[in-house]
Order: C-alpha cells, then structure tokens, then sequence
C-alpha cells in the first residue's frame, strides 16, 4: 500500500512538472511558486535528486538585484490567472511579482544535501545555492525588520502563504478599496468560490498590489508604505529555521562568515519571538506592527512557530495546544481553532488542513523530542490521502478535498513522510 501511494504521488509530481519548474496544479496556478517549488523539491530528492536541484536552481535564477525571491515566476503566459504579470508590472525579463513568500528554501537545501547519494552534485549544487539563500534571508532582516527587533513583517497576506486566515481580518480592514480598477478573478472558475478568499478580501489584495506599484517595487519604501504590516509567527519560525540549517550547511561547505552570519541571524529572532508568546492560548499569536500590539487569533501560524528551533517547553506547549483542537475535530492540524466563530471548515485558511504546514508542524515536534503527536500527526496526513486523494487541502470534519486537485506540493509531503517515516496505522 505505501508503495502504491508513493507510486501515485510521483505520477502527481511528474504530471506537474514542466522540466525545469513544476507548478502547483494545472489550471488554478500555472506558473512557478516559491514556498510550492522548495518543498516540491523535497518529494523529487528521493527518486530523482538532479531535477530536485534544478527545481530550486530555476527559483533562484530570477532572484531580484536586492535579494528577494518574487512569490510567483510567469513563465509562459497563461491567462487564466489572476493577477497576471501585467498586474504586477515589475519589468522584469522573464515577469514576476513583486512580493515573496515564506523562505523555506534554506531548510529544503540542507534536508536535501544531507540526504543525496550523490554527494559531488549536492556539493556543487549546494554551494552554488548558499550564497543566493543567504542573500535573501539578510534581504528580509533589511527590508522587512526596519527597527532591527529580529522580526520581520509581510506587508500582504499573499506573501505568508495563508492568504485568508483570520489573523489578518482587522488589519485587512484598515486596506483601503477606493480606485481598484475592475478585474475579473481566475481562481473561482478552476475551484468552489465557498473554499476561496472572497471578492472583497480580492480588493484589498489588488489595492495593496497597485500601491507598490506605484512606488516602483522598491523595497526600501514598500514596509512603511503599507497599512499591512503583520509580524506571522509562523512565517517567522520557518525563516529562522532557514537560517539555522544554512549556517549549518555553510559550515560543512566551509563558508564560516555565511555561518556566523545566519547564526546569528537566527539567535536574535528565537529569541524575540518569544514576544509573540500567549498563555493565555497557549500558542503563539501574530503582531499587528501597525497599531502595536498582538493579534488576538487562534491560528495555525502561531502553531507553525514549532517548526524553528523553539525551547523544548514551548514546543511542549505547543504540543498540548494542538491535543485541545484535536478535541473538536477529527484531523489535525486545522488551519483556525474549529471552537472559534471565525472558524470556516473549507474556505482556504479559515479552517483547512494544509499537508506542508502538517509537515513542517511535526517535523519541528520531532526535532524537539515532541515525537507522539509528530507521528499522529503524519498518520493523519496519510488518512487525508487515502480519503481525499492529492487535494490543495482538506477539511478537518469530515476530510472534504478542497481546492485544486492532483496537488504538486501534497504529493510531495507524502513522499518525504512515507520515505523517512515508519507510520502505523
């Protein structure tokens, strides 16, 4: 049976694979994106490690001068998505947009070069790919933590990966509407609008597109320039996590000074994420810079902070939080508290289970010696497959698959997890 599903996850992989770049699914996300390519990534190393490389080798080739990595590569032109390249308007060569999204790439390149049977290419390959990571991760500290707390901020809720989540609802209101010029959405004709972000979330979404815009993609002025400024726990936890293992891969390559570096990178965001801290959730919290003070909102970007090399009590803690949500539903890990009244089981963040969120979630429990609800929580994964196929993501009831279908990233999970796990039934 493990066989036959790995079997038909790498058919997923391959059926998503455009040679140099997969994307997500066809149809609802034609073009390349970030945090989709260097988990991908992970699935691919384990039955075909060249194209693993060359999937975050494609990535990084449109690297900006300034060290962001865009969230989205448009490779071929496709206009069945919206907001296309002409949206965005970035100029460059080969068109991108001008936000990023979560670093993992980092994490996803020392996982794989400690694992290659062929050691010569992951250390050229690896070598290579050290410096444009760390390019990108010191981009973040510059542009997106203006005051040096150690935290950085998105400034649109596209780049946290988590596009809807209730965490950004109130300070998603402070985004203005006015002078949107009308468009027509995509993502609805490929996928049930009920599971989507809604039309007015898509205004705000656009607004904040044009605004940046307007200032020419700068990224010295885009933080302060926007009403959106969100410090995401999760988001966080996954570019201190990135930090951490490349300053461990820049050490066996040699590279002392990346090390340092991302070390200490590394140690002053562990240890101010500590201010995200909520008793009483018992999880992390998000922090609106904006007005100053925590976001009062049960999510699973606060359960994700897990996933960076938090203290053993908090990753306990964690723990425990995800035991009290398991009580109110029947997979884990929900993307919102289903206890809450926000609380939406099939629209997109509001409710949804994600597998690379899953992923990310146990692999930080077990890291953290949190193994039992690390490996409950990947037997789930593999109960959503055997009940919901390669979906985008899945409901936490019932195991409903949502969203696109034949899910590159999803494949991928599966084969990283039944690859390096023993899962009992």
């Amino acid at each position: 049976m493990t066989q036959q599903i790995i079997d038909q996850a790498k058919a997923v992989m391959r059926k998503n694979d455009h040679g140099t770049y997969t994307v997500p699914t066809h149809g609802l996300y034609p073009f390349q994106w970030n945090w989709d390519s260097a988990l991908s990534a992970l699935g691919f190393a384990h039955f075909d490690e060249a194209r693993a490389w060359t999937e975050i080798e494609t990535l990084f080739a449109h690297q900006w001068d300034d060290g962001m990595v865009p969230h989205i590569i448009f490779h071929k032109h496709d206009d069945g998505y919206f907001p296309g390249p002409e949206v965005w308007g970035t100029g460059r060569e080969v068109p991108t947009s001008g936000i990023t999204q979560p670093p993992v790439a980092g994490f996803a390149v020392r996982r794989i070069f400690d694992r290659a049977r062929d050691k010569e290419l992951a250390a050229a390959k690896a070598r290579t790919l050290l410096p444009l990571i760390h390019a990108w991760h010191q981009w973040f500290f510059s542009n997106r933590d203006p005051k040096g707390t150690g935290l950085v901020a998105i400034i649109h809720p596209w780049e946290s990966g988590r596009d809807n989540s209730v965490d950004w609802d109130t300070a998603f209101e402070r985004v203005p509407t006015d002078g949107v010029q009308p468009f027509t959405r995509r993502d609805t004709s490929h996928a049930n609008p009920a599971h989507r972000p809604t039309d007015e979330q898509y205004k705000r979404y656009i607004w904040l597109v044009e605004k940046f815009r307007s200032l020419g993609w700068d990224n010295s002025k885009l933080h302060d320039a926007s009403p959106f400024q969100i410090v995401d726990p999760g988001f966080n936890a996954i570019l201190i996590r990135s930090c951490s293992d490349l300053a461990v891969l820049a050490e066996t390559l040699g590279e002392t000074e990346i090390a340092a570096q991302s070390q200490a990178m590394a140690d002053k965001a562990i240890e101010a994420i500590e201010t995200l801290w909520s008793d009483a959730r018992g999880q992390y919290l998000c922090f609106d810079r904006s007005v100053g003070a925590l976001v009062d909102s049960p999510s699973i970007g606060g359960i994700l902070a897990a996933f960076a090399p938090i203290p053993k009590a908090r990753a306990k803690a964690v723990s425990d939080r995800i035991e009290v949500l398991a009580a109110s539903c029947n997979f884990l890990v929900p993307s919102h508290d289903p206890t809450a009244p926000e609380f939406d089981a099939l629209r997109y963040w509001r409710g949804p289970i994600w597998l690379i969120v899953n992923y990310m979630i146990a692999d930080g429990l077990e890291c953290a010696g949190q193994t039992a609800m690390a490996d409950r929580i990947n037997r789930d994964c593999l109960r959503l497959i055997e009940l919901g196929g390669f979906a985008e993501y899945y409901g936490p009831i019932n195991a409903e698959p949502c969203g696109g279908d034949a899910f590159t990233w999803t494949a991928a999970m599966v084969i990283e997890i039944l690859n390096t796990h023993e899962i009992a039934a």
